[in-house]
């Protein structure tokens, strides 16, 4: 385990992740206190690639739950494997009804999904629940137990608490507020994008032999896109070294003309005709 904030900074910093100060606390208090952190910002702001890190960095499993609308309790935890469990049941048809239960209802025929996998892993992993926002709020009811004592219920076996207590990040895009019941069992991080220092220090562990005084250039553009209160889909740091990285594949020394690749940054037809739009009008006034 991490002794310190300082190391934590430091071992993110070596997987390129760059990390602040104090989301640094949060992420070092959810790992030792084994609490889960739940994430929320806006999309593109680095939400999934902290989890990543953090796996990455104490070099564990990183398990992910991809919510989203419909998801139900045995897409994330668990189903049967329906069709061997049928066939086992033909083979096994001059067997007492019991015998054939124990048969049929035990591990081999167990389909683990991401929540009941992380609890039954032999060493600790990352659990990425991932969007969690995107689920039904009733969603966050089965997650209530999950959360609160790292164990599941499956009724054919009963309760199965975790064999290591997995490290759980939870993200959010802030599209509808969470229950408090889930915020309860949770620590809390609130990230935002980069400024444009930071992702300047990002950019330059991302892309090679970028130009400076090009990329400084770059991150402003994607600054005043993210401060555009009519662009609606705006560029995440993702984007911005997509953008940086077209510029350096076509030796671009010069942002006079972002036409053909502001398709990099905005991938929306309407966020594209009104930057161009106003482009144009900031050019005829000149």
């Amino acid at each position: 385990m991490i002794d310190n904030i300082d190391t934590l900074i430091k071992l993110l910093a070596e997987k390129d992740y760059i990390i602040d100060k104090k989301s640094a606390i949060a992420v070092f208090l959810s790992l030792k206190l084994e609490k889960p952190l739940l994430i929320e910002g806006p999309p593109g702001c680095g939400k999934t690639e902290l989890a990543k890190a953090v796996a990455n960095a104490l070099n564990l499993d990183l398990i992910r739950l991809q919510c989203y609308e419909g998801l139900d309790y045995s897409h994330a935890v668990y189903e049967w494997d329906y069709p061997r469990q049928l066939l086992e049941i033909r083979i096994l048809q001059q067997t007492n009804e019991k015998e054939i239960r124990e048969r049929i209802y035990s591990d081999e025929f167990l389909i683990e999904r991401p929540l009941l996998k992380a609890i039954k892993s032999d060493t600790k992993a990352v659990l990425l629940i991932d969007e969690i926002d995107r689920a039904d709020p009733e969603f966050e009811g089965f997650l209530l137990e999950f959360l609160g004592e790292f164990q599941v219920t499956i009724p054919e076996l009963g309760t199965i608490r975790a064999k290591n207590r997995p490290f759980v990040f939870i993200t959010s895009n802030k599209t509808r507020d969470l229950s408090d019941a889930i915020k309860r069992r949770c620590l809390y991080l609130n990230l935002s994008y980069p400024n444009e220092e930071k992702e300047l220090e990002i950019v330059k562990r991302k892309v090679k032999d970028v130009n400076d005084e090009v990329a400084k250039k770059a991150i402003k553009i994607v600054n005043e896109l993210r401060q555009d209160e009519e662009i609606v889909h705006k560029p995440g740091t993702a984007e911005t070294i997509d953008f940086i990285s077209a510029l350096n594949v076509l030796n671009v020394n010069s942002l006079d003309d972002l036409e053909s690749l502001i398709i990099t940054l905005l991938k929306d037809e309407e966020d594209i005709k009104h930057f161009l739009g106003n482009k144009n009008g900031r050019r005829d006034n000149n």
